[in-house]
Formats: C-alpha cells, sequence, structure tokens
C-alpha cells in the first residue's frame, strides 16, 4: 500500500505522524512510504533519515494525490480540503464534534476518516489519546505553574511554596489519563493537589497509585462550585470520547476564583469544558476572562515534538500496519476497536457523538461496511 505523511500546518504544530522507525517497519512490510518534505523537521527527523529507511520523499501534491492510506497528526485545515478526496483513508486526530466545517467537508469528499481519538477497546481504553493526554496532563500542570508567575499576568504565586509559606493549590476537574498525569506533576511541584472525579471505582485507582497524596472528591456542580473559589491552578481533564465536552466551568464559577489564578482546559480540542474557553496556539498561549488567566493551547503535545512523535508513532504504528496489510474494511472487521475510530465513510457520519453535535444523519458503520472478516 502507498502510505503517505503529510507535512503539519497548524499553526505551532511540530509534530510528525511517523518517526523512520515507524517508515522502516512499513517499508520491510513491502509498503510505499512517501514522506513530505520537511514533514519531520518539527521533531528533528531530517529528510535524510527517511531516505536512509527507504522511505520517499515527496511534495504536498504527490503525498496526498498518491496515497491510498494518509497519516496525519492535527485534523485538516480548511485550506487542505480540496485534498480530500473518495478513496484516500485518512489516519489522523480528528475532533470533529467540536469542527461542522470540516465534518461537512469529509462528508462531500467521500473520504475515510479515522479518528486517533475514538479508537477504543472493549475495556473503553483509549490507546491512540493516552499518550497524547498523558503529555498534555503533565504540560497542563507545568503550564499553570508557568502562568502564576506576575510578569505573566499571574498571581504572581510558587506552586511550591517555601518553608513557612503554604503551597499553592491545584484543583484537577476529571481524574482520567489527563488528570492523573497533571496530578503527578503537580504534586511533583510541590502543590496541594484536589481530583474531582464521578467514578469511585476511579478514586480508589487513584488513591492507591498516587498513595493517598491527593485529595479525591466526587464530583458536582456544587464541589466544582466551592472547589474553585480555593484553586491558584484549575485544570480541566474532562472527556467524552468523541464528543462535545460538557460545559462543567461556568463563567461565574471562573468570576469567584482568585484574580490572577490560571485556568488549563485540556478540553479544548472537544471544545472546551468552560463557558469562558476559546482555542489559543503556542505562540499566544494565554488571554484573560473574569480575571482568570486562560491556557486553552488545542494542540498542547506539539510544544514538545519529538516526545510527542515518538510516543504517537509507539500507540499508532499496529493499528497503521492493520490498514496497510488488509484494507480498511478487513481491518476494521477483524479489530472493534479500530471500528470505532471510523468517524466519516463514504459520505456517512458513522459516529454517532459527532453527528448529534452538528445535527447530521448518522449511519452505523456495519450498515455501510461489512464487519465479519472475510
Amino acid at each position: 500500500m502507498k502510505i503517505g505523511v503529510a507535512k503539519e500546518i497548524k499553526t505551532d504544530e511540530y509534530r510528525v505522524a511517523l518517526t523512520p522507525a515507524g517508515a522502516r517497519e512499513l517499508v520491510q512490510r513491502g509498503h510505499d512510504v512517501l514522506v513530505e518534505t520537511a514533514a519531520g523537521d518539527g521533531s528533528s527527523f531530517p529528510d535524510g533519515a527517511y531516505e536512509a529507511v527507504g522511505s520517499r520523499i515527496c511534495s504536498v501534491d504527490d503525498v496526498w494525490g498518491e496515497a491510498e492510506l494518509l497519516l496525519k497528526v492535527k485534523e485538516p485545515v480548511e485550506s487542505e480540503y480540496g485534498r480530500l478526496r473518495e478513496g484516500l483513508v485518512l489516519f489522523t486526530y480528528l475532533h470533529i464534534a467540536a469542527d461542522e466545517p470540516l465534518t461537512r467537508a469529509l462528508v462531500e469528499s467521500g473520504i475515510a476518516a479515522v479518528a486517533y481519538e475514538t479508537v477504543e477497546t472493549d475495556q473503553r481504553a483509549l490507546p491512540l489519546l493516552a499518550p497524547m493526554s498523558e503529555i498534555a496532563g503533565r504540560l497542563a500542570a507545568q503550564a499553570g505553574a508557568y502562568f502564576l508567575e506576575k510578569p505573566l499576568g499571574g498571581r504572581g504565586l510558587l506552586l511550591a511554596g517555601v518553608p513557612g509559606v503554604a503551597p499553592g493549590r491545584v484543583v484537577i476537574v476529571g481524574g482520567g489519563i489527563v488528570g492523573y498525569n497533571a496530578a503527578v506533576i503537580a504534586l511533583g511541584l510541590g502543590a496541594n493537589v484536589t481530583i474531582l472525579e464521578r467514578s469511585i471505582d476511579r478514586m480508589r485507582h487513584l488513591d492507591e497509585v498516587l498513595s493517598g497524596r491527593v485529595s479525591l472528591v466526587m464530583s458536582s456542580t456544587l464541589q466544582i462550585e466551592e472547589s474553585v473559589t480555593d484553586a491558584d491552578v484549575l485544570i480541566g481533564a474532562v472527556l467524552i470520547p468523541g464528543a462535545l465536552a460538557p460545559k462543567l466551568i461556568t463563567r461565574e464559577m471562573l468570576r469567584a476564583m482568585k484574580d490572577g489564578a490560571v485556568f488549563c482546559d485540556v478540553a479544548i480540542d472537544q471544545g472546551g469544558c468552560a463557558e469562558t474557553s476559546r482555542p489559543t496556539t503556542h505562540s499566544e498561549p494565554v488571554y484573560q476572562a473574569e480575571g482568570v488567566t486562560h491556557y486553552c493551547v488545542a494542540n498542547m503535545p506539539g510544544a514538545v515534538p519529538v516526545t510527542s512523535t515518538k510516543a504517537l508513532t509507539n500507540a499508532t504504528l499496529p493499528y497503521v500496519e492493520a490498514i496497510a496489510e488488509h484494507g480498511l474494511a478487513e481491518a476494521v472487521a477483524r479489530d472493534h476497536a479500530l471500528a470505532r475510530g471510523v468517524n466519516v465513510l463514504d459520505g456517512h457520519v458513522t459516529y454517532g457523538a459527532v453527528a448529534e453535535a452538528h445535527d447530521l444523519e448518522y449511519m452505523p458503520l456495519e450498515d455501510v461496511l461489512p464487519l465479519t472478516p472475510a
């Protein structure tokens, strides 16, 4: 199969969808890997590193035009909509429940769009979202600590405190992978950490793995209201796979926070979990709303592309190999986790939460593709 690796053109995106090591694995299996010129530069993988393992360095037109399977990191931006076409399988982070124009462009093109973030196992694990969630959670705690500094518009508080001065308070809404990783870093910085979570079983697990070092509280509207008022850093870490994030944090809640506190919305890719959230970039990462510094960068792991690109390829490569070896139809029939990643196919929205978000017709994947292995 011809596998294309596109260069990311989203603002401040430095990751690439495949490392040279991953490319070598695909080439050794007999596939033709086409890498767009300079696609790996932002992750410190020059063109020569791909050529050395048997990949072809191609123009943007050739990569998009020749590939049967196109690998990206982020969703296509508007200037790429014209390259979407029938017969192409696009494998990338899509987050289209929060992007109606892209959803409609995918539907109209006839492309097969498979989203990393909705590949989901029977145990409800999200294997392709997990590595970026780990990185985003860790970055969120770092960003919160950084933007608390007074010259950056923050309260002027050191999260760790010093002997005789209490540490800062970090409140995390959501105890999943993002929340856990944010807590690990916040604890490492010396902060006082509270996690709000709705699953008692998950709280028991967090209590065990974090050795009782965090306060674990059942999440509710009232509890969020009470908790955010004391927070120096608030981290939004909520997720409904493939769907718009719920607006759990209201404008009134943020208004009640301390002036110069920091809010990091890791759910911004799915629309954000606060009424005041809007996407930002690494070039302009923050803005002020209700006296609170908002950090809402929509591609947080893009800030550490060397780490992120390696972690992403580690997770995606087995699925890429399956699609390349068997074709999309056979691959999703063999693996129901991968089947759940198919968001758009043959002009139909095949992921319920996306259809609901944009009031579009939903067609179950099994009505478009046979899900019984050949």
